[in-house]
């Protein structure tokens, strides 16, 4: 869990009773994002699509989407057995990226609830809305490791794996459109994704929020900040 996080009085019984249903070594349930304004996004699933029994190379490739499924640490019980030969790893920031891939593809099957029983809280001082600094071009170290580790092991998710590192580079350059620091590596990221933009623009499992955004950075980059700046202040108003 993530210190200012907190969880449903049932979380772990939930967690739990999926893995004693399925009989298998990790489940998955639903968050709920709380905003500073008291808003609460619910992300359960009302249908049962997507839940129940899932194949690691399967949900894998919904988290390389962010298809209900998701890098992070929590919201996830895990068999300890997992971890034998699996660390977190030490003095990283995103160390969720470098170790739940691995942990996935070392379980069979995964159960995935759809129900939300861990709350997480966003704030300015969150690690994705913090002021910039060079510790999170850790991101895309990892993310270039996950994907690479990923293809390898299923060759079928080579796609799902270019769309996340794709997906990576928008996301360390949104944190980057107001500093002037590592200049040389934000003209890296920006290549990067307009090398790749015509895989990610023909992939139809791609979210179309990450079609519009290498539209608008591809015509001008100026013209993608001031888009992205527009509704990150949109986002903070209402929240």
């Amino acid at each position: 869990m993530d210190s200012d996080d907190y969880v449903d009085s049932d979380y772990v019984e939930y967690l739990y009773g999926l893995v004693r249903k399925y009989n298998v070594p990790m489940s998955i349930c639903q968050h709920r994002v709380h905003y500073n304004s008291g808003t609460v996004k619910d992300l359960s699933i009302n249908t049962l699509k997507g839940v129940g029994l899932t194949q690691a190379e399967e949900c894998i490739e919904r988290m390389l989407y962010h298809d209900v499924i998701d890098t992070s640490a929590w919201a996830k019980l895990y068999d300890r057995n997992l971890f034998t030969d699996i660390r977190y790893p030490y003095g990283k920031i995103y160390e969720d990226i470098a170790t739940t891939y691995k942990l996935m593809m070392k379980c069979p099957v995964i159960a995935v609830g759809s129900e939300a029983k861990y709350n997480y809280i966003i704030h300015k001082s969150s690690i994705v809305n913090s002021d910039f600094t060079p510790a999170k071009l850790d991101l895309l170290e990892m993310t270039d490791n996950m994907a690479e580790d990923v293809v390898r092991a299923y060759p079928g998710l080579d796609k799902a794996a270019l769309r996340r590192r794709v997906y990576a580079r928008f996301s360390t350059l949104n944190q980057m459109l107001n500093t002037d620091e590592c200049q040389e590596e934000k003209k890296e990221i920006i290549r990067f994704i307009k090398k790749n933009a015509f895989n990610v623009l023909t992939n139809s499992k791609a979210p179309l929020r990450d079609k519009a955004a290498i539209i608008l950075l591809t015509i001008n980059y100026r013209l993608y900040r001031f888009f992205w700046l527009r509704h990150m202040n949109r986002i903070m108003n209402k929240n």
